[in-house]
């Protein structure tokens, strides 16, 4: 909503999040989400909000509140087991203009990419996607929303001052989780589907779920990636004997992709999967902005390249310079041996 005045912008305040299920389960996006939101509100000095709908999800408010959460509205409605845009989007415009929070942090995944644009839209407030940083101004306090522009080769900061609440979705694996405070209490605010909220155009009669086989990064604890030096779909047949010989996952940079040496799923960056591991090993990744964004927050970087002057050797914890296909076969050989 436009700001009239000044009193209009006091008047929203808190810090929310959308936490998102599936299945009845907690997607770890909406921890990842909690924590980014309970330090923008340390700053500010106001509280954690998260909305929680789904079915069979009302014994979920206490791991929420040791995640940060103050106050969790939550609607617990067989009606919102599949999710609905629609639905959802009609909920949340009626709590936001009921409460008016400050800022409203959604998960750039396929459900928050659905949900955000139509809740902005509907209260005329703006919208920064994707966002991979969170600020807050310390002048007049409004969010300062980081994000990838211009094909990745630059970093924006974006600001909504003149609207509230301010809107961001946040891509996953880029903020850490909190540590669970286990015994931290808050409010459970209960709410119900309103006939208003339940004017929809579409119906969901069924659900069908895909079993097609899939690439999880999101969850490897170990990531093997390979680039362009990779010359070929027989470079990344070495990188998997490598990633298995370790127990990781095999990753892959753009360029990697483009040429068809390796499948879209297996692609980290801007344009792929972003990724939080306790070890990434590079093998002739240059390192541009745009892969850097999708796993820069791994907890250690080796990087192997013959150019030692590429982004990704200097960001890496541990550079190695030479040919990577003589040092990988003989990493292969001496973890073998012992």
């Amino acid at each position: 909503m436009k700001i009239t005045d000044e009193l209009d912008r006091q008047s929203y305040c808190g810090v929310w999040t959308v936490s998102e299920f599936t299945g009845g389960a907690l997607d770890p996006v909406s921890l990842e989400l909690l924590g980014a939101a309970e330090k923008l509100a340390a700053e500010r000095g106001q509280e954690v909000w998260t909305v929680a709908l789904g079915s069979g999800i009302a014994g979920m408010a206490d791991r929420l509140f040791a995640c940060g959460a103050d106050k969790v509205i939550l609607i617990d409605d067989p009606r919102l087991r599949a999710f609905n845009d629609e639905l959802e989007c009609n909920i949340l415009e009626r709590l936001i203009k009921k409460h008016r929070p400050e800022i409203v942090l959604c998960a750039a995944t396929a459900r928050g990419r659905a949900l955000a644009p139509r809740i902005a839209s509907k209260i005329h407030a703006g919208l920064t996607a994707d966002c991979t940083g969170l600020s807050i101004d310390p002048v007049n306090g409004d969010l300062l929303q980081t994000r990838p522009a211009f094909g990745g080769n630059v970093m924006a900061t974006i600001r909504s001052s003149d609207c509230r609440p301010q809107m961001a979705t946040v891509r996953p694996k880029i903020m850490p989780a909190p540590e669970p405070r286990p015994g931290r209490r808050g409010e459970v605010i209960r709410e119900e589907i309103e006939a208003v909220d339940a004017l929809n155009v579409k119906e969901i009669l069924s659900t069908v779920e895909r079993r097609e086989p899939t690439v999880n990064l999101g969850d490897a604890r170990i990531i093997v990636a390979g680039g362009r030096a990779m010359k070929g779909p027989d470079g990344f047949k070495m990188l998997e004997a490598f990633a298995n010989q370790i127990g990781g996952a095999v990753g892959a940079s753009r360029p990697a992709v483009d040429n068809g040496w390796i499948a879209y799923p297996h692609q980290i960056g801007q344009t792929g999967a972003t990724v939080q591991t306790d070890l990434y090993i590079a093998c002739g990744i240059s390192g541009q902005i745009q892969h850097l964004i999708g796993m820069q927050a791994c907890k250690t970087i080796i990087a192997i390249d013959i150019d030692d002057t590429t982004p990704m050797m200097k960001l890496a914890d541990i550079a190695v310079k030479g040919d990577l296909f003589k040092i990988v076969p003989r990493l292969m050989e001496e973890l073998k041996n012992r």
